[in-house]
């Protein structure tokens, strides 16, 4: 078994080094890739947020296959980043697997270490400690709120972010004492937007634009709605119903009239509102 798990070992390691190889050749000055050459890794981040969606999505597919092609991709963001970074003298793959394992290692010190630990919460608290303590941070209960909202702000998905906000500052109180009032901002904001757009300068209108959206997030989350959800199947069904009309038509849809195409689309959802699982 343990020769096994040896062999296996090395042939994984043997396969990484070919990726390393491969990206380090399409880097190459001498012969490599045109647009590989020019890429940073300001350009590539659009890259790596597609590809950490792609994931998602083949999981959530239950695609073996499209799993492994799709961590591939994302593994090639991880390489080709430490590669442009090695090519400065910055760091290198090395540092970047090093670094990681070693965090692992701390973070865990019930597995790696003498500290036990009785449930899943306890984990989770020993690791947000050890991580504040890593950066020069108060202990997460010490933490300003701000602070905290802060980080959700830079590092995660708008809208995720925004839920995630909205939450924490509710648990300490920042709430309103109603629905209503929720209600009451979402309409203050519409208006503030529609005045927005009709006087104001783009800035204006786009900080206004996040507001409302903001207040959108707020009546998902008093009716324990998740608003990622809810756009990935408006998403979803959108380009159903384009896909059946594109289904009857004999020419582009371009060619078509706007009411030549609503009537197609209303079609389109009256059939897809007949097939099992479908939603309107």
């Amino acid at each position: 078994m343990e020769s096994n798990q040896n062999l296996q070992n090395a042939e994984t390691l043997a396969a990484l080094q070919e990726l390393i190889d491969v990206v380090a050749k399409l880097r190459s000055p001498d012969g490599g890739c045109p647009w590989d050459l020019v890429q940073t890794p300001q350009t590539l981040i659009p890259y790596i947020i597609e590809e950490a969606y792609e994931v998602v999505d083949a999981i959530k597919s239950g695609d073996q296959n499209a799993i492994a092609e799709e961590l591939g991709d994302l593994l090639l963001q991880v390489v080709l980043q430490s590669q442009i970074a090695s090519e400065y003298s910055q760091f290198s793959l090395k540092e970047v697997a090093q670094g990681i394992s070693q965090k692992l290692i701390r973070r865990h010190p019930h597995v790696f270490g003498d500290v036990s630990v009785q449930n899943v919460d306890e984990v989770r608290q020993n690791w947000e400690q050890i991580k504040a303590a890593e950066k020069g941070e108060p202990s997460p209960e010490n933490q300003q709120l701000s602070a905290k909202l802060s980080r959700y702000g830079r590092t995660l998905p708008p809208l995720m972010a925004a839920m995630k906000i909205s939450h924490k500052a509710a648990a300490v109180g920042f709430e309103w004492e109603s629905i209503d009032g929720v209600w009451a901002k979402f309409h203050e904001e519409l208006a503030e937007l529609q005045t927005a757009l009709a006087e104001e300068t783009p800035d204006r209108q786009e900080a206004e634009l996040g507001d409302l959206l903001f207040a959108i997030l707020q009546i998902a989350r008093w009716y324990h709605l998740d608003p990622s959800a809810a756009l990935q199947g408006t998403n979803q069904r959108f380009v159903q119903r384009l896909q059946k009309m594109e289904a009857v038509v004999d020419r582009p849809l371009s060619d078509y009239s706007l009411d030549e195409l609503e009537a197609l689309w209303q079609q389109a959802k009256a059939q897809l509102a007949q097939e099992p699982n479908q939603e309107l």
